[in-house]
């Protein structure tokens, strides 16, 4: 019998990974709630693609980058179409930071909407913060942003509200 199990573990094909189909850099969205400084100095957009490829695979997924969004209808394709909806820029590396970023996204399978999250982080500079620049205290957001999602699409749940929400 122990043979016989381990004869098909052995032959057992790996279950694949999703791939999931996101735009890079993530766009913002057209009523977000972002001072334009923000959005011409700092990356957010391609520091939340970088944050949620590199994080996925640990969960089971695997991030399918393309500079257009995709078609959600065609295949066996899950999207999950992000935008940044909110970043504030308090504060400074002399009196404090306060930093804080919000991401909406809607996960699509086969045409049809699966999930909707909502996720938003907020940061003091963490250590050594008064030698970090605003742009640098974003980045802290929209990386743990990234990863909340990451850990979001190994089960998503419709409705999510994550990280500092």
């Amino acid at each position: 019998m122990r043979a016989a199990v381990a004869a098909l573990l052995c032959c057992a094909t790996p279950v694949m990974a999703a791939e999931i189909h996101v735009q890079d850099p993530v766009p913002f969205n057209d009523s977000a709630i972002i001072a334009e400084n923000i959005k011409a100095e700092c990356r957010m957009g391609a520091q939340l693609a970088t944050a949620l490829g590199k994080n996925a695979p640990a969960h089971g997924n695997t991030i399918v980058f393309g500079s257009d969004l995709v078609n959600t209808g065609s295949g066996h394709v899950l999207k999950l179409e992000l935008e940044l909806v909110e970043a504030q820029s308090a504060g400074n590396a002399f009196i404090g930071h306060f930093k804080s970023a919000a991401a909406r996204g809607v996960l699509f399978e086969n045409g049809q909407q699966v999930a909707t999250v909502t996720a938003r982080r907020v940061s003091r500079g963490g250590a050594f913060a008064g030698f970090k620049g605003s742009c640098d205290v974003l980045e802290r957001t929209v990386n743990a942003i990234g990863n909340d999602l990451a850990i979001w699409l190994a089960k998503p749940v419709d409705g999510a509200r994550l990280g500092d929400l």
